[in-house]
């Protein structure tokens, strides 16, 4: 039996000599893109009130949080996310009035996963939240800073893939399906199971159409050309609307010049229901997972009293490292 005193607990780790200054020399690299675009650093804490990210928000499911309670009794977690401990900060301290709010954030997150093969427990993150802008442009500036920080990384070959929640929502909506057979087709799409979802829907009373548009979104990725076939499929308002959005977002991408890092996945759906609109990931050699996500959330922050559209990107920034890493080594073979 191993003595447990000298060991981290499983999915944790330690981290020291040259691996612990290039993760801050990087951390450090990143912050100055957070400063070039504007952003200004908040601190929340790592402990949390259980319903900041409970069911109703739609975050990381409560097997896999670290629970814990205070001496008044209330369920505390440590946090597993970002997003809504920055949103639930911003709905407690700031208005309206100062809107857009544009805030970056660095720090761990904890996730009680049992894929600890793949994945740290405790992960350290880096990112930002901007608050109170609906519009395109804002997704764009976010999809903008995502590939300068790649880029400021030292990473030259990535890909950041661009999904629309509101597509699938929509269609969702419309095909008369329960809750649970959603769920069984979102993650049949996600997974590119092309066979998967037309075997589930078969049997099934949809209208063809949206059955179609199901059985098609596993494969509907490319460039922005992908956009006229998804359009082909878009059953209603909802999914048409997905479509204009997403092309209004890939001309402002054109205009900053950063269009030739962007694809679009229609397969790409986040098992965060706190996304509204436009979903990413950024992807690149040397990784297995992506060092990227984010999007917009325009309803979150209503759980807070605050009523504003937001939009942002988390960088995992211990996969990021492990991406240098690799294609440090393999450039110099």
């Amino acid at each position: 039996m191993k003595n447990l005193m000298i060991h981290t607990p499983e999915g944790f780790r330690d981290l020291y000599s040259t691996a612990e200054k290039e993760k801050r020399a990087l951390m450090e690299k990143l912050h100055t893109v957070f400063e070039t675009y504007g952003y200004e650093d908040i601190e929340t804490p790592a402990v949390e009130y259980f319903d900041v990210f409970g069911s109703d928000i739609g975050t990381t499911p409560s097997s896999e949080l670290y629970k814990f309670f205070d001496r008044d009794g209330n369920t505390l977690v440590l946090r597993p996310d970002f997003t809504p401990s920055v949103g639930r900060a911003a709905a407690m301290h700031f208005t309206a009035e100062g809107m857009p709010l544009r805030f970056s954030y660095q720090g761990n997150t904890y996730v009680n996963s049992q894929e600890y093969q793949l994945h740290l427990k405790e992960q350290t993150q880096m990112g930002v939240e901007l608050i109170g802008d609906g519009s395109a442009e804002a997704d764009a500036e976010i999809l903008s800073l995502t590939v300068d920080l790649l880029k400021s990384a030292g990473l030259t070959e990535f890909q950041v893939s661009i999904g629309d929640n509101n597509y699938f929502k929509s269609l969702a909506l419309d095909s008369g399906l329960d809750d649970e057979t959603i769920e069984e087709v979102r993650v049949l799409i996600s997974n590119k199971n092309f066979f998967g979802v037309s075997e589930l829907l078969e049997s099934m009373q949809i209208p063809e159409r949206i059955r179609q548009a199901f059985v098609r979104m596993p494969q509907l990725f490319g460039g922005y050309e992908i956009l006229d076939e998804a359009a082909s499929y878009a059953a209603n308002d909802g999914s048409k609307a997905a479509i204009a959005r997403l092309r209004e977002i890939g001309e402002a991408l054109k205009t900053r010049g950063h269009d030739r890092y962007i694809s679009y996945d229609f397969g790409l759906l986040s098992k965060f229901h706190y996304y509204t609109g436009m979903i990413f990931s950024a992807f690149t050699y040397g990784s297995g997972e992506p060092v990227a996500k984010g999007g917009r959330y325009d309803n979150l922050l209503s759980h807070f009293g605050m009523d504003a559209p937001a939009v942002g990107v988390g960088l995992y920034v211990d996969q990021l490292m492990n991406a240098i890493s690799w294609q440090g080594r393999r450039h110099s073979l």
